[in-house]
């Protein structure tokens, strides 16, 4: 069977291309999507900042305990948005652990050189050299508050030295350093340049007071490390931290490692989902439909004694064939496609620069064989009904295909279509990622609602269709209608595929654009300022008093962006904050509060939307209990509830609630509202220069790069989603040209018996407009279904927002390639002589 395989391979080329096509982008798109999840996996971040330290003691993420079921308590960890930090008290516990030489406390602070100010560096104490270990190359340490030493990444392009002075950047000030020695590690750095400042000024200069970023542990040569580490764990376990040694000392060393590893791991597995689904459905259609073209060679196979074994084993090799060439085409192409999603991951700042594709082998092996089980599977459930049949009725049953599914397939459709409106019950009552989650579900389900029910979809269009394709192409009508009721279960892989392009693009791409729209409109509309004071390096709390200072300055809100994590039904969420002065903040902000208000905002208080509150099921004058960005539990009176959370954050807070809880300590800007007809930009213009990189802009600006951010945030979700509708589309293609030219015999003996090439035309025409106008129906009523459910779920919308331009493209491309891929592989084979059509194989 095996080499009948590979010879019916060889000579029938054209009929098996389109099944390799598909198996071939399936496993590109699957490859992809596993590399992704195995590059995440493996990427650690670079450990060198501690590559001296047995154990760094820090605290990088937060485990929250979840709802009990059949007696255990569910545990969900989840990354802290602002770096975590460890009690100085720490320190001084590991360093009496037998076999410690010595524990050493780094701080990290957020700096910015004048000297290069592109370079992305950090401050540390100079304690803390010991740690990677850094030696001196020339000079001395820093003795003073005035002296700094810097690292050789910092002293090589700039050309600091010894007795050279620059200025540096922290807390919002700027202040001159002398340089009093350079530092290297002696082998090939990586990662941010450092420089070091005293350990009493690091302590004075570090936004968190009594705290380190970190502990290192520097071990005894004879030290018993198990031991040792075991007492290590315990230390850090009392301190709410983590121990972390070998390789994932990079994590603790660079956090944003363990956030690109989540989002490496997170992205890649959830496209890795929507796309299997999607794999499955079009491998499966594709191999179906190839066998069912087949029937007579095989009708033929069983009639010259051909067992029912033996057939199937053919189509399985042949199958398994395709599976192995797909393999050997897909994978370095998914290699390549994974190399340039990382490329564009890190320009956009999703990913840092080094992070790498690794791996391979396992995504490889695991993608072949999951695409190879799918195409065996769906070639063996096509050919059941050919190899049971006896072979004298196999010709018969070649002639004539059944034109629908069975009762099961029947039950299971209508199961399906009932199981994805009930989603839409639970996407109406959560939100967020509950809601998408649910959401996609709805459509999946709805996709293989319709691919169950799809013969007697198409049996019933054709009946109601019957009418209209009779008026608009005369006899041609006639015979497409007789030919889509008669052929309804063949065309159910183009039906699929082509509701799964209209139904997946048409939610998911939408959405998105439905997401941005909202944030932007909010925020313009929210934003009650003219001006804003801003700075790349941050303000200063007190930069909001010194603007409300200026003359014609009415009220002026310093404002402090973060991350909280709050509790909801399934799992805790990291949604955006704010910390505000609420001073005047009626002013500057309107958050379209609905109950309590903004006034009553202080510190133990805290504001919600109402979206939020509802998914934590929080109401005014509650205790809401949450997690600040660096892991700290606090609990909070609600004091009021707004609508605009997409443009301003979830959750509100009073500034001195985030005092010492976030990097660096400093607003991001200072909304500024000015009296009518005064004009205070001079004067504004005059406090921003002030402040390192102060800048006056109009807040119509903001509204713009918020804009360009969200347009960022969006690009992911755009450009997976773009690759798996244009793999829906590419496989609708394709199964049309193969249902095109499987129609040689039929075409040829319609010509034959009377039928003109026009009037063949105008038939195959009048069926795909037919079935075309179905398939966009419906893909397009599943898609406002589930776009509508989720936008009201999720910002509470309701009628969602679908640019004319949008729908167009969708719409207007689908029918446009699905009337290629159909009329020019007909018109190639109208051009055939009748005669010599009705000798060619299926």
């Amino acid at each position: 069977m095996l080499r009948l395989a590979a010879q019916t391979l060889r000579h029938r080329t054209g009929g098996f291309l389109a099944t390799f096509v598909a198996l071939a982008a399936g496993v590109a798109v699957l490859m992809t999507c596993a590399l992704l999840v195995e590059s995440g996996w493996r990427h650690q971040g670079d450990p060198h900042r501690y590559g001296a330290a047995f154990a760094v003691v820090a605290d990088r993420d937060l485990t929250v305990d979840g709802p009990t079921v059949l007696g255990e308590t569910e545990r969900t960890t989840v990354l802290l948005p602002e770096r975590g930090s460890v009690p100085g008290n720490v320190a001084g516990d590991l360093a009496d652990v037998p076999g410690v030489d010595r524990a050493v406390g780094d701080r990290r602070l957020v700096v910015t050189t004048t000297a290069a100010p592109g370079l992305p560096t950090t401050g540390h104490g100079w304690s803390s050299t010991a740690l990677a270990p850094y030696r001196l190359v020339s000079g001395r340490p820093p003795r003073s508050d005035g002296e700094i030493a810097v690292d050789a990444r910092l002293a090589g392009p700039t050309r600091l030295g010894p007795g050279a002075t620059t200025e540096v950047v922290t807390g919002g000030v700027s202040r001159t350093y002398e340089v009093s020695g350079v530092v290297g590690t002696g082998g090939t750095a990586s990662g941010r340049a450092a420089l070091f400042f005293t350990d009493a000024h690091a302590a004075a200069l570090d936004p968190h007071p009594g705290r380190y970023d970190a502990v290192g542990v520097l071990t005894a040569p004879d030290a018993d490390r198990d031991a040792l580490l075991a007492e290590v764990r315990r230390i850090a376990d009392a301190a709410g931290a983590t121990a972390y040694t070998g390789d994932d000392r990079g994590i603790a060393a660079e956090p944003e490692s363990a956030a690109a590893r989540s989002l490496a791991l997170g992205a890649g597995a959830a496209f890795a989902g929507y796309a299997a689904a999607i794999v499955g459905f079009v491998v499966a259609g594709t191999v179906g439909l190839s066998v069912r073209h087949r029937r007579r060679d095989l009708a033929l196979l069983r009639a010259v004694a051909a067992t029912p074994g033996q057939v199937r084993s053919m189509l399985l090799a042949e199958v398994g064939l395709l599976g192995l060439l797909a393999g050997a085409v897909g994978v370095p192409a998914g290699l390549l496609a994974t190399r340039q999603v990382r490329d564009a991951l890190v320009s956009r700042g999703f990913l840092p620069d080094d992070f790498t594709v690794q791996g391979g082998v396992l995504s490889a092996a695991a993608v072949v064989v999951t695409v190879a089980v799918v195409a065996l599977l769906s070639a063996w459930i096509a050919a059941l009904r050919v190899t049971r049949i006896r072979p004298t009725e196999a010709l018969g049953e070649a002639a004539v295909e059944p034109a629908t599914g069975g009762r099961a397939r029947l039950v299971c459709g209508l199961a399906c279509v009932a199981g994805a409106f009930s989603l839409t019950v639970l996407t109406g009552a959560t939100d967020g990622q509950t809601a998408l989650g649910a959401a996609m579900g709805m459509l999946y389900l709805f996709v293989l609602g319709v691919a169950l029910l799809a013969p007697w979809i198409n049996q019933g269009a054709a009946r109601l269709l019957g009418p209209v394709l009779r008026t608009v192409w005369g006899d041609s009508g006639y015979l497409a209608a007789a030919n889509l009721r008669a052929n309804a279960r063949g065309a159910v892989a183009v039906l699929t595929a082509l509701v799964l392009s209209v139904g997946l693009g048409g939610t998911v791409w939408f959405l998105q654009d439905n997401l941005e729209r909202q944030t932007v409109a909010q925020s313009r509309e929210g934003v009650l300022a003219q001006y804003a004071l801003t700075s790349g390096t941050g303000l200063p709390a007190s930069a909001a008093a010194e603007a409300r200072r200026v003359p014609g300055v009415a009220a002026a809100t310093g404002v402090r962006r973060t991350s909280v994590v709050v509790p909801d039904r399934l799992e805790p969420q990291t949604v955006p904050a704010q910390g505000i002065d609420p001073l005047g903040a009626d002013r500057t902000l309107d958050l379209r509060v609905r109950s309590g208000s903004l006034d009553a905002l202080r510190e133990g208080t805290v504001a919600v939307s109402t979206a939020r509150a509802d998914a934590a099921g929080w109401r005014l004058g509650d205790k809401a209990r949450l997690w600040l960005g660096d892991g700290t539990p606090v609990t909070l009176r609600v004091v009021a509830l707004y609508e605009r959370g997409w443009g301003f954050g979830d959750v509100t807070l009073h500034r001195r609630t985030l005092d010492g809880h976030t990097v660096t300590g400093l607003d991001d800007r200072v909304l500024v509202r000015t009296a009518p007809d005064f004009g205070a930009e001079g004067a504004l213009a005059e406090l921003a220069r002030r402040y390192p990189g102060g800048l006056v802009t109009d807040t119509a600006r903001l509204t713009g790069e918020l804009a360009e951010d969200v347009a960022v945030s969006g690009w992911l979700n755009k450009m997976l989603v773009t690759v798996l509708v244009g793999y829906a589309v590419l496989a609708a293609a394709n199964t049309l040209v193969m249902a095109a030219l499987a129609r040689t015999r039929e075409l040829s003996l319609l010509r034959l018996v009377g039928v003109t090439r026009g009037q063949a035309k105008r038939m195959v025409h009048a069926e795909q407009a037919g079935l075309l106008g179905v398939a966009l129906l419906i893909g397009a009523a599943i898609a406002a279904v589930t776009l509508t459910t989720i936008v009201r779920a999720v910002t509470g919308a309701t009628v969602p927002h679908v640019p004319a331009t949008g729908w167009t493209a969708l719409l207007g491309g689908t029918t446009a390639l699905a009337l290629l891929a159909t009329v020019v592989p007909v018109t190639h084979i109208l051009r055939t002589a009748p005669v010599e059509g009705m000798g060619v194989r299926e």
